[in-house]
């Protein structure tokens, strides 16, 4: 195992620039907290607001010739002279019913009338301060006089409007920076103020490392390969998500690699850039994106990072954030994919078809007339009617073919977007999804190997589209599908119409995903209906209340051969030309 931290301290241009930047963001913190805390005891001292005493405190340290922070620390506290109201009797049960911080204050005023502050009447019992000060500590102070940082972030300014407007306050995820003991205590927080009677409830949410490792949020990480780090400048604190631990080859038991040590983690070649992305979230303080290899405990890796410097209100670093993917698994999978794309044109002469699908793209995109296919067990009809103006053009497409003598492949999907650049994608995710289908390979394998091709393969342009890749067993009569965020298919059975119930998947080209098959049995006389969104999308109104107006149609529709039942269907909605539309009917022989 590497000694990174001996190695990371020895002479790197990115170590040398992070130790000076904490030092001195250490001390200028330092600085503000004490400036900080001395306003909020001089506005406690002259009863007034922190602003007025703010610029008592400039005055003081100018007329006594010596500094700002020498006037600051000789600021003694002076509690409020503040005769509290009685508390109402249900304010307290109220209160503890809450996990995290909450209390009722009432305003403190000044001589004419002015709210300078609040006072802690009442304060729920398992709550507590950042610093660990509960119901005890805090009850009979002000707010200011436990929370200094309340000023310097512009929350008393906030509660005293909510109080006097009687509208509710609430800021979600503030980086707050608290006062205590003079040092800066840095906190993401959920804060909400509301005023009940004569006083103002008051709610501190603490976010901490918790809320990052929800389930949900760590499934999305382990799909997409990220993980997610930060450093705070101020203090040691580093917090890792349980994926940055694996991507960087750390035991989820050691301690975080600090941002000091983190150039050391690259391949030599690699490190100057590392330096660079230190280089441009400390000294230029802006986001930036890099690519680089590590030496993990598995071999050399090669990731993706994106970082932010989070500024506070003077533009200095307090904290610096990476979002980072390893990339070499995907690597491994684009070759994957290549090599199937390779033998699939090799043994069904792919490649020549998708040549004659270039040449009559037209023709694919408008087939001329009614078209009635007899499939081994299925007799379908398809229908592609494109929108009006070129420009709205999108990227319907669908596929319908014999892929073994008993497995016939039914496939419609929509490329994003509208104009030749969906028709190309378009064209890309029907030619590749055709090659990859004569791998014989199941729907929920097509799909996610369409999903990586997709993904993978338009570096420069973000695609992404939706599709239902679907195999009918003419033998068995079942029909096995995978849903890639597309419409669910339609089931019309002995005069009933109704959506198949299934898992779906994401959109193509959003993540690494794997799908998952569902499967449906059929029966003779069956009629199943494939189609895109512009069959049921119109203005002002909802897609649910569209699809039921598909299956009311449907319903209506007594019609057994595939393409009178296109006809009728678009008929009887009165479907309109602003979208494409593409709809697939396939009978059960």
């Amino acid at each position: 195992m590497i000694d990174y931290a001996q190695s990371g301290r020895s002479g790197s241009a990115a170590s040398d620039t992070v130790r000076k930047q904490c030092t001195r963001v250490s001390s200028v913190m330092r600085d503000k907290a004490i400036v900080n805390r001395a306003i909020t005891r001089l506005a406690r001292k002259l009863n007034t607001r922190p602003s007025e005493a703010a610029e008592h405190l400039e005055q003081m340290a100018e007329h006594s010739g010596i500094s700002l922070i020498e006037v600051a620390e000789g600021i003694e506290d002076t509690p409020h002279a503040f005769s509290p109201p009685e508390l109402p009797d249900w304010i307290q049960g109220m209160l503890d019913t809450h996990d995290d911080l909450a209390s009722y204050t009432v305003p403190i005023t000044d001589s004419v009338g002015r709210v300078i502050d609040f006072y802690w009447l009442a304060v729920n019992r398992h709550g507590c301060t950042a610093d660990g000060r509960q119901h005890d500590e805090l009850v009979g102070k002000s707010l200011l006089e436990v929370s200094p940082g309340v000023w310097a972030a512009g929350l008393l300014d906030e509660f005293t409007a909510a109080y006097q407007s009687g509208v509710p306050f609430h800021r979600e995820s503030m980086e707050y920076v608290d006062i205590v003991d003079e040092r800066p205590w840095p906190i993401l927080l959920n804060v909400r103020a509301a005023r009940v009677l004569d006083g103002l409830l008051l709610n501190f949410t603490r976010i901490d490392e918790r809320e990052l490792f929800l389930s949900g949020w760590a499934r999305v990480q382990h799909l997409a390969g990220l993980g997610w780090a930060e450093w705070e400048l101020a203090s040691p604190k580093v917090t890792w998500t349980p994926q940055t631990y694996e991507i960087f080859g750390r035991e989820p038991t050691s301690e975080p690699i600090s941002l000091e040590d983190l150039p050391a983690m690259a391949v030599p070649e690699d490190r100057p850039v590392l330096d660079d992305v230190i280089d441009s979230l400390l000294h230029n303080r802006e986001s930036v994106q890099a690519e680089f290899s590590i030496q993990h405990r598995h071999g050399v890796r090669r990731l993706h990072v994106i970082g932010e410097p989070l500024l506070d209100c003077d533009g200095i670093p307090l904290k610096v954030r990476l979002l980072v993917q390893d990339l070499t698994a995907a690597r491994h999978r684009e070759r994957a994919v290549t090599r199937a794309r390779e033998r699939a044109a090799r043994e069904q002469e792919r490649t020549a078809e998708e040549r004659r699908i270039t040449a009559h793209l037209q023709n694919i995109l408008l087939p001329p007339g009614r078209r009635l296919m007899d499939l081994p067990g299925l007799a379908v009809g398809v229908r592609y009617q494109a929108a009006e103006r070129l420009a709205r053009l999108g990227g319907d497409f669908f596929k319908a073919r014999l892929i073994d003598d008993d497995q016939v492949l039914l496939v419609i999907g929509d490329a994003m977007g509208h104009g030749l650049a969906a028709a190309s994608n378009m064209m890309q995710m029907r030619s590749g999804l055709a090659g990859l289908a004569y791998t014989g390979a199941a729907p929920d394998r097509l799909t996610t190997w369409l999903n990586e091709l997709v993904l993978h393969n338009n570096r420069e342009i973000a695609t992404t589209g939706t599709a239902i890749v679907s195999r009918f067993d003419v033998a068995e009569r079942t029909l096995s599908w995978a849903n890639a965020g597309h419409l669910s298919p339609i089931l019309i059975r002995g005069g009933h119409a109704g959506t198949l119930e299934g898992a779906s998947g994401p959109l193509l080209g959003g993540v690494e995903c794997d799908y998952q098959m569902n499967t449906t049995q059929l029966q003779p006389g069956d009629l199943l209906l494939l189609y895109t969104d512009g069959l049921v999308e119109q203005r002002n109104r909802d897609l649910g209340t569209g699809i039921q107006a598909l299956v009311n149609a449907l319903q209506s529709c007594t019609l057994t051969d595939p393409e009178d039942l296109i006809d009728c269907t678009l008929q009887r909605l009165g479907a309109s030309s602003d979208d494409d539309i593409c709809v697939l009917a396939a009978r059960v022989l």
